[in-house]
């Protein structure tokens, strides 16, 4: 051992001259050493499998009674696949948009997937600790937003990129194409929820006509989700830095994550407490969503543009050094 200071004291100073193990040294022996190591070895390959296990048994518990209502009324199934629409506009963009190799439509389905998967934990998390924050008054539920849901929710999508994208990452870019991925499974399945709870609603209530109820969740809906789309952009974008920036990669990561989750807050106290303060209605929803959308949609938008000037200049550089080197004398080299 070299005794720097990943030494134990003991170990820097008897090493090779003493045997340490299991005083300052270890390496399996024993039948027990042995069974951890197995055990390790287990879990660490396992890990993702057992997150993406215990999403599914989650999902299946949360969304039975709701899938169960879409078979029932299959209108409700379409009107979700139509709420999502202009959340996939924004990643076909981004996909088509990618100067460098495009991401594989199989890895990203992986990436969907997960990201519906794991919505389920934020479910969780949201519904137990929601009632907490009720009891705070005025502040309450912007603390809520700002320490609960935009954490929770960029974190889960972020899983979703992590888990099954992160050695597909060729480009910085890349993050952001899988982050909007993982944002739009994020937005499909909480359409659905929100399109079969105001169905479901109407259904007790005994009032109105419930696909008419269902039919303006989703147009409200499909203007909401392209926000989730943006938000874990954000934090894709710095996922794809970190991969290639391993000595800084934590703080890195940690940036993105805050900064979707920040912004993903104060979307939700904009719209929670604007109506309290202005006129508010339909219309002026969408037209804040727009605005708000697009203002984060252009911060977005600058990064990716200022990547793609780089990585042409470097791609014609590139192009100009062959050039250059096919056609000089053979007599320089």
């Amino acid at each position: 051992m070299s005794g720097d200071d990943t030494d134990d004291p003991v170990a820097a100073a008897l090493s090779g001259s003493t045997d340490l193990y299991d005083v300052a040294e270890w390496d399996p022996r024993s039948g027990l050493d042995r069974a951890s190591v197995a055990v390790h070895s287990l879990l660490h390959a396992s890990r993702r499998w057992l997150l993406i296990a215990l999403g599914v048994v989650l999902f299946v518990v949360q969304l039975a009674f709701a899938g169960l209502l879409v078979l029932r009324q299959p209108s409700l199934g379409v009107l979700a696949a139509l709420s999502a629409v202009p959340a996939l506009a924004i990643v076909g963009y981004l996909w088509y948009g990618d100067p460098t190799i495009r991401e594989p439509v199989e890895t990203m389905a992986v990436v969907f997937v997960l990201a519906i998967l794991f919505a389920s934990f934020a479910a969780v998390v949201n519904t137990a600790l929601q009632p907490l924050f009720r009891f705070v008054p005025v502040v309450g539920m912007a603390v809520f937003f700002f320490v609960v849901v935009g954490p929770i929710e960029e974190t889960v999508k972020w899983l979703g990129v992590r888990i099954g994208a992160f050695e597909s990452i060729n480009s910085v870019v890349d993050g952001v194409v899988y982050g909007a991925v993982a944002g739009l499974g994020f937005a499909t399945i909480e359409n659905a929820i929100y399109i079969v709870q105001g169905y479901s609603r109407q259904m007790a209530l005994q009032s109105g006509t419930p696909l008419v109820a269902a039919v303006q969740t989703a147009t409200s809906r499909a203007f909401v989700g392209p926000g989730h789309v943006l938000y874990s952009s954000l934090a894709g974008y710095y996922l794809g830095l970190a991969k290639f920036n391993p000595e800084n990669k934590g703080p890195i990561v940690v940036k993105g994550l805050l900064l979707a989750a920040l912004v993903h807050a104060l979307y939700n106290t904009s719209v929670t407490y604007l109506p309290e303060l202005i006129p508010w209605n339909f219309a002026t929803l969408i037209g804040f969503v727009v605005v708000f959308d697009a203002v984060v949609g252009y911060f977005l938008y600058r990064k990716l543009a200022r990547y793609k000037r780089l990585y042409h200049r470097t791609a014609a550089s590139g192009h100009q050094s062959e050039t250059d080197g096919s056609s000089a004398d053979p007599s320089d080299a």
